[in-house]
C-alpha cells in the first residue's frame, strides 16, 4: 500500500470522526435533557450518571481517533519528513 494513499486515508478518517465526535457532542449540548428522557425509559439511570457515562464515552472515543488515526498519521510524516 503507498504512504500517499494510506495519509490520506487517515488524515480523511481523522476529519469524518471528529466531525461525528462534535456532532454527538452538540446533540448532547443541546439535546441533552431530550436524550435523558429517552434512554431512562430503558435504563434505571440518575442524570449524573447519564451525563457521566456519556463523558466518559467521548473521552474514550476522542482518544481511539488519536491513537488510531492521528499518532500513525503523525508517525507517517516524520517518517517522510
Amino acid at each position: 500500500m503507498e504512504t500517499e494513499f494510506l495519509k490520506s486515508f487517515l488524515l480523511w478518517s481523522a476529519a469524518l470522526n471528529y466531525g461525528l465526535l462534535l456532532l454527538f457532542f452538540a446533540a448532547f449540548v443541546f439535546a441533552r435533557h431530550w436524550m435523558y428522557r429517552l434512554h431512562r425509559r430503558w435504563f434505571n439511570l440518575e442524570q449524573a450518571t447519564f451525563d457521566a457515562i456519556l463523558y466518559l464515552w467521548f473521552g474514550f472515543y476522542k482518544l481511539a481517533i488519536w491513537f488510531f488515526l492521528i499518532v500513525p498519521l503523525l508517525v507517517l510524516l516524520i517518517l517522510q519528513w
